[in-house]
């Protein structure tokens, strides 16, 4: 199976400038998340930057660079102009990995690539299940699905809302087991990602602040099966950076 990684790589993170680069057990971020990318058998892992420090230390550990404008509003745009930059075929099975997610497993990176193989798929992502104290944390994205794991929403409210124990004001489920949180990994044909890039953003799309919905909004089938392995949490916050550095230490 032929599938590419592209990790979209901005250095003017708002709430962690040059994030990238910061370092974690001797190594910037970066390379801790392209490592996984390079263990799930990806033929290329490519980093898709708008800013040459990033593009410099990439190509010192080995990466394929896109230079990418940085006026693009989305890793999605990044990876779509690197890929035509590129020259990508139309049927070649990109995965957008995030530059932050240094936790990501390669069996799950593997997963979304093998899942969006198949012609009844238009955008391959997965979930995991939700913890208690998530649940009404709107910062979570939750998605509900059908019985075959298509997506039928996103949303940062809690989805399904439980008419009868959440009247009452309560905080908590008795049937936690039914929720689950997005995992922003996706994996996609360049077709579509063009497709997806060139539409203009949909109304649920603006008031949730969330892309997947815009491809909802035009018909995209999108499969979120549960990831085969914890997929941990990305680096978002100067808090989060020193977790993980505590852990990797």
């Amino acid at each position: 199976m032929r599938f590419k990684v592209y990790i979209p790589a901005r250095y003017g993170a708002t709430r962690l400038p040059g994030k990238p680069l910061a370092d974690i057990a001797g190594r910037p971020l970066i390379q801790h998340v392209y490592d996984r990318a390079v263990a799930s058998g990806a033929e290329e892992v490519v980093i898709a930057t708008d800013d040459e420090r990033i593009a410099r230390v990439a190509r010192g550990f080995g990466a394929s660079v896109a230079l990418t404008d940085s006026a693009l509003p989305s890793g999605s745009d990044r990876i779509a102009d690197a890929a035509r930059a590129r020259g990508e075929p139309d049927d070649l099975v990109i995965v957008n990995l995030q530059g932050d997610e240094p936790r990501m497993p390669a069996t799950v990176i593997r997963q979304v690539a093998d899942l969006a193989q198949s012609p009844a798929c238009d955008i391959a992502t997965v979930c995991e299940p939700l913890a208690a104290d998530q649940l009404f944390d709107p910062n979570v994205v939750k998605v509900v699905r059908d019985d075959a794991d298509r997506a039928l929403y996103f949303s940062r409210a809690t989805i399904p809302w439980s008419r009868d124990e959440f009247a009452s004001g309560a905080r908590a489920s008795a049937h936690l087991e039914v929720y689950r949180r997005h995992v922003g990994l996706y994996a996609y044909r360049v077709g579509f990602l063009a497709r997806f890039v060139a539409a203009p953003p949909a109304m649920l799309e603006r008031i949730e602040s969330l892309e997947q919905l815009r491809a909802l909004s035009f018909g995209a089938r999108i499969l979120a099966p549960d990831a085969r392995e914890a997929c941990g949490t990305g680096v978002d916050t100067p808090a989060d950076l020193e977790h993980l550095r505590k852990l990797l230490a």
